[in-house]
């Protein structure tokens, strides 16, 4: 009993320094933005939180705030989804047949290479303008990362394990299922982790389609007239976006995985 009380007072006191930790990041963080809001070279770039947060009302009168948010959301999820589809069946044929392998792995690495920027206009001629490139766009940067990051997955499992399952008369299908699931299952959630903060990080380069609404599209049109109050409120709102997901998907990871042992630090 003294056991499990003690167990109980260590994580409550765990969950009371992270939360400490927490706010001294955050007021950090406030501090120095606070700085930059008041030296005459990046005044302009950075206003402070409160003059920030005035544009949240500005935005919402203008009529594109939520719209721009719904719009980026669509074409991300839209994106993000086509490109963990896509990439989990070529990163396990990839890990499972080496011919498949051989043939798609460099040209994989060679275009994860290059910025989506560079090769946006080429979609746009194919796909023409409006949410259809954007989605092409997310996909493809999506896809790269997270095939490449479950491929390596996939390929680091102990190979003891699938020996082990032959000898015992284990099918391809057999050894699939009760194997490389379980054991790749942590690596597929670190993809998806990793694919929606690519997703997001796509999304200027996405929305410079031709499009005609989105978070990615709006900073490039406040950039273009020099409003930089709305732009970093733009900015921060991808940032919130982010972090959100990403909390998400590590709850979700604790859930499915916590079988696994991890190294506390």
């Amino acid at each position: 009993m003294s056991d499990q009380k003690d167990k109980l007072k260590g994580g409550l006191s765990e969950k009371a320094k992270s939360r400490v930790w927490l706010a001294i990041s955050l007021l950090t963080a406030l501090a120095l933005w606070t700085l930059l809001s008041v030296l005459p070279k990046t005044s302009r770039s950075f206003p402070n939180l409160i003059v920030t947060l005035q544009q949240i009302p500005v935005m919402i009168e203008r009529g594109v705030l939520f719209k721009d948010i719904a719009s980026s959301m669509i074409s991300v999820t839209a994106g993000y989804a086509l490109g963990f589809v896509i990439a989990l069946p070529v990163a396990i044929l990839m890990a499972w047949y080496k011919p498949v392998r051989n043939i798609i792995e460099p040209w994989i690495q060679f275009v994860r290479n290059i910025p989506p920027l560079a090769y946006v206009p080429l979609i746009v001629i194919t796909a023409g303008v409006g949410r259809k490139p954007q989605i092409i766009v997310i996909t493809i940067a999506t896809f790269l990362t997270m095939c490449i990051t479950i491929y390596q997955g996939i390929v680091n499992i102990d190979e003891t394990l699938i020996k082990a399952a032959r000898v015992l008369g284990a099918t391809d299908k057999d050894i699939f299922v009760r194997v490389l699931a379980p054991a790749s299952l942590p690596f597929i959630l670190t993809a998806v982790r990793l694919g929606a903060s690519v997703a997001l990080t796509t999304l200027i380069a996405a929305e410079s389609t031709g499009a005609f609404a989105g978070l990615g599209m709006r900073i490039r049109s406040l950039n273009n007239n020099f409003e930089t109050k709305p732009m970093l409120l733009y900015i921060i709102i991808i940032g919130i976006i982010g972090i959100t997901v990403e909390k998400l998907i590590k709850l979700l990871e604790r859930k499915l995985t916590g079988w696994q042992e991890k190294r506390e630090i």
